[in-house]
């Protein structure tokens, strides 16, 4: 029997494979924070702590601070804060699904910024030679080919 496309989403895991948890109770920072796949690698976790973009339970740590379950993890991502709780110590890099179960996001989202731009009718042909420059000066091009020469 086919699996159904749409029946994916209810077939997420619900629980992590007993291997890829940490052994003990607690666990490096820089570790859980790769596995859970907040970052690319190891040495981008490093280089986040050291730069003070991580916090846990408020206070700076190091790379090498032990996170606990019901930590609260702060990441600086791109200017904004994720506040992270953690459920699970995960010491194995897993896909997203398996990732996601062990941690709970706190984090507001992220607001959207509208940017104005020009858009002209679905069919309405090419811009004239008018158009084009009124467009150009709304996006602040300078299309004057003479202003850019010394005669």
């Amino acid at each position: 029997m086919t699996e159904n496309p749409t029946d994916r989403a209810s077939n997420e895991p619900t629980e992590v494979p007993a291997g890829a948890l940490a052994a003990g109770e607690t666990m490096r920072i820089d570790t859980w924070l790769w596995a859970t796949r907040h970052v690319k690698s190891r040495s981008q976790a490093t280089s986040a702590a050291r730069a003070g973009h991580v916090k846990i339970n408020g206070e700076s740590v190091k790379a090498a601070q032990k996170v606990r379950v019901g930590d609260e993890v702060r990441l600086r991502v791109e200017g904004f804060d994720r506040v992270l709780i953690v459920r699970k110590l995960l010491a194995k890099r897993l896909g997203y699904p398996f990732a996601k179960l062990c941690y709970e996001d706190l984090s507001e989202p992220r607001p959207r910024l509208g940017v104005a731009f020009a858009q002209r009718e679905r069919g309405s042909g090419r811009p004239t030679k008018k158009e084009r420059r009124d467009m150009e000066k709304f996006r602040g091009i300078n299309s004057d080919f003479s202003a850019d020469f010394q005669w």
